[in-house]
């Protein structure tokens, strides 16, 4: 970890135009032709290095995109997809057959947990579904059928963190697959290099950064992606969740500023976190040393990207989060919105919104509370105004004396 900056490994790559731009030109073609029968036969059978066929396959944009983001997180390749749910229920399938098991932690997006829950037993696969960060737990939910052991760096949306090294010798020892979806850490943490298997982001966040992109990534071992591209049996390639070549491009051009955007992200989330908890606001954050699993974290990440934008206070009562998020966003101080890693901060009540999948039970068996309020902080100038604010708003509903 100590020599791995996964944003120079993205620096490192240099792609010219057909022109000699120095953007990558963007492939808009669905189809490519050939010059001879043979190589349109050599491509289809995945013989023909640097040749295209059909872009469900590949194109060239996919491509750019699918090696920066695989030097990004350390790993052999990478496809990337039209969504980070194209990214997650592709790699599932790929791994489980019907009749097999995946244990999961508890605390994950609201549509992964809902495509495990309500989904999956549909082709008599089972999952279940535990608290991540008790390893003793995890182990004896592990059944002789089970194949994948998956989680979330940080937990969406209560920010539990996975104890990445440990869950991989779980993994290693029981034979199983360790995906991990990284969409709320990336930079910060590198899965791979800690022994995940297969790492996952929603593109759609951080890396994109600019709210106008759908899409997803699933980083791996060449015979892990080339399994999920087979013409024959790849569910990647016969599901079809596949990117359009303009977005590749697009969130090609973004992740070039990742690196300073997520130093930013963090700094402000640090600033706030330490206020509103000296505040006594109930406030979760993983740089602050209240949080159950920061020396862990403290440990995991690469110092220079910090601890994330990613944030939640409780205010105590859904009627009240949502007073505040309502006056938060006449105040222009972000939007009442789901989504995350987006310039200006974003907030949501999570169990109404980004999990309101999971039934009312067993969110306040996870710690899931009805004031709980979810932000994406945002990449403001001056975070000491943005603070004051928030703050002003907080006394004026009386969250605040």
């Amino acid at each position: 970890m100590k020599n791995f900056n996964p944003a120079d490994k993205i620096q490192d790559l240099q792609y010219f135009g057909e022109f000699g731009g120095v953007n990558p030109s963007i492939s808009d073609s669905s189809t490519y032709t050939f010059l001879s029968a043979k190589t349109m036969f050599d491509t289809f059978e995945g013989n023909a290095e640097g040749c295209y066929l059909y872009s469900r396959h590949s194109s060239p944009s996919n491509l750019y995109l699918g090696e920066a983001l695989a030097a990004m997180e350390g790993t052999e390749t990478a496809n990337v997809a039209a969504s980070g749910m194209g990214a997650i229920t592709p790699t599932l399938l790929q791994l489980c057959k019907a009749g097999e098991h995946i244990v999961s932690s508890r605390t994950i997006y609201g549509g992964t947990y809902a495509f495990l829950k309500n989904f999956m037993p549909r082709l008599d696969i089972k999952t279940t579904f535990v608290d991540i960060t008790k390893l003793d737990v995890v182990e004896a939910a592990i059944l002789p059928t089970t194949k994948v052991l998956y989680c979330e760096t940080v937990s969406n949306p209560l920010l539990e963190v996975a104890d990445i090294e440990s869950l991989a010798k779980i993994a290693k020892k029981h034979n199983l697959t360790l995906v991990v979806d990284n969409t709320f850490s990336p930079l910060s943490v590198a899965p791979a290099k800690m022994g995940a298997d297969v790492v996952i982001h929603s593109l759609t966040k951080y890396i994109n950064g600019s709210s106008d992109t759908v899409g997803g990534v699933v980083c791996g071992t060449q015979d892990f992606i080339n399994s999920l591209k087979s013409v024959n049996d790849g569910a990647s390639m016969l599901l079809g969740p596949t990117m359009d070549s303009l977005r590749s491009a697009s969130i090609l051009k973004n992740l070039r500023t990742l690196h300073i955007r997520m130093k930013q992200h963090s700094h402000n989330a640090m600033y706030l976190a330490q206020k509103f908890e000296n505040d006594g606001i109930k406030t979760v954050y993983p740089g602050l040393e209240s949080h159950p699993s920061h020396q862990l974290y403290k440990g995991m990440i690469n110092p220079e990207y910090g601890f994330g934008g990613m944030m939640t206070i409780d205010v105590g009562s859904l009627d009240k989060a949502n007073a505040l998020m309502e006056l938060m966003q006449n105040r222009n101080l972000g939007y009442l919105a789901v989504s995350l890693g987006f310039y200006k901060t974003l907030f949501s009540a999570p169990g109404t919104s980004t999990s309101s999948e999971i039934p009312l039970e067993e969110q306040a068996e996870m710690g899931l509370t009805d004031g709980l309020i979810r932000f994406s902080i945002g990449l403001d100038n001056d975070i000491e105004r943005t603070y004051q604010m928030m703050k002003d708003c907080m006394k004026e509903l009386s969250i605040l004396n």
